[in-house]
Parts: C-alpha cells; structure tokens; sequence
C-alpha cells in the first residue's frame, strides 16, 4: 500500500500542456505558411487582373517593376495612352500631303478669285486631289478650241502654282449635247479633246513638265447639270484641271478613277 501510494504521489496531472503547446505550435506554424502564401497570391492576382483589363481594353502595354506586399518584385503593365503611341509613317505621310494639297486648293482660290465670285470657275479639294473647273466661256469662242487672249492670263497663273510641284495633272474637255459638225471638229469628242490639249500646251510652254500631265476629250458624256436649259448647257461646257494627290510615277494613275456622269 505504501508503495502505491508513493506512485501517486509522483504522478503528473500537467501533461496535458504539453499536447497543448505542440498544438499551438503547429497551429502558428499554420498560420505563417498560410499568409506567406496569400501575400503571394495577392501580387499574382494583382498581375493577372491587370493584365485582363489591358487585353479587353486593346491597349498597349509594356511591362514594368512594380512592388507587391512584403517587398516582392512583381512585373506589372502599363498601359500606353493612344494619344502618346507614335503615329505611323504612313499616316504622318497622308496628313503632310493633305495639308500641302489644302494649301495648294488655297492658293489657286486666290489666283482665280474674281473668276470665282463671277462663277465661271470652282475649285474643289477631295481625296482624289483638286478639281479647277473653268466655264468654256473664259477660254474659248463657240465652237472653236484657240484660247482667248483673256484666259491664258488666268491659266498662266494656274501653272504657275504647279510648277514647283510633282503632282499629276490630268486635263478634262466637255461640251453640252448641241450637235457640231464642221470640216476641223466633225463631232464634239474632236472639240473637246482639242481644249484639253490646249490648256495641256500653255501649261508645257508655261514651265509644267509634259509627262507630268494629259489631256482627255469627254465630249456630251459627262454631263454636271441637265443639257435641257441654256443654264444646263453652259455649265456642261466646260474644262477640268484635276491635280490629283496620288504621285505614283506610273502615269496610269492619270487615266484611273475616272468620275461618273451625272444622272
């Protein structure tokens, strides 16, 4: 009995801490892991999210260091605004010659300016180039194809802003739908590419290099206003000087693109 006792006595009624301890432990040790991981994961996270955002947005971006939690290093984009993105050469190109031919339509306004307040000519600015639009009124008698003294003043000063270019020039000749017949001009294809070729021939003798240009006779088929009043017909008669922006050296371009007639 004694001795029974006495292991009793010696019995420890604490070890229960011990399991505790080793609990805690592990349970720190949890814990630690576990936002070791989501600090990670956070900077992963930030990456991706913004990564997603730049690629339904279509914009630009390039990588860049950036800092996530806990002094990580993380790569992260920056997104280029449109307005900073370096234009392409080919659009720096097609503004400057927008702008070069806008000044050119300018200049020709103020050789013609009086011209264009009485309404014998328009000049017109499109994609295509500058359309100069001259009443046949100014330049030549009926049915004839010599220029006026008057009008070669006024086509001097055309050719003249066209010499320090290289553009194409392309020379259209109409008439209204009145029937010609005579021994120089049977019909009006004939009269018409005779004015044509007329201004092209002042323009050479004026500086304006020859295979820079061409003339074309349309005749009655392309028509701006309706041959059915004298207002009609005098409109229709008519020379074009188109300079047309495109300069590709192939002098096709100058027979390409043709305008529609009028319905």
């Amino acid at each position: 009995m004694a001795r029974k006792k006495r292991e009793e006595e010696h019995e420890n009624h604490e070890r229960w801490l011990v399991s505790y301890a080793d609990f805690m432990t592990l349970l720190f040790a949890f814990f630690v892991v576990m936002y070791a991981i989501s600090s990670v994961n956070e900077g992963k996270y930030r990456v991706l999210s913004d990564s997603l955002v730049n690629a339904f947005q279509n914009n630009n971006a390039k990588p860049s260091v950036g800092t996530a939690p806990q002094g990580k290093q993380v790569i992260a984009p920056i997104v280029a605004h449109p307005e900073s993105a370096p234009k392409a050469p080919e659009n720096n190109k097609l503004e400057e010659q927008a702008k070069r031919m806008s000044g050119m339509a300018d200049d020709l306004r103020a050789a013609l300016g009086p011209l264009i307040q009485q309404g014998k000519v328009r000049v017109t600015q499109s994609a295509r180039g500058i359309a100069v639009e001259i009443s046949d009124s100014v330049l030549f008698d009926t049915a004839k194809a010599d220029l006026q003294n008057t009008s070669a003043t006024a086509l001097r000063a055309v050719a003249q802003r066209l010499t320090s270019t290289d553009n194409l020039i392309q020379v259209q000749g109409n008439t209204d739908n009145q029937p010609i017949k005579s021994t120089q001009y049977p019909s009006n294809w004939e009269l018409s590419a005779a004015r044509a070729a007329s201004v092209v021939r002042l323009f050479a003798d004026t500086g304006i290099a020859p295979e820079r240009m061409v003339a074309m006779g349309y005749g009655e088929y392309r028509p701006v206003e309706s041959n059915d009043t004298p207002d009609g017909r005098a409109r229709n008669r008519r020379v074009t000087i188109n300079i047309l922006a495109d300069n590709r050296d192939d002098v096709s371009v100058l027979t390409a693109s043709q305008p529609q007639p009028a319905h």
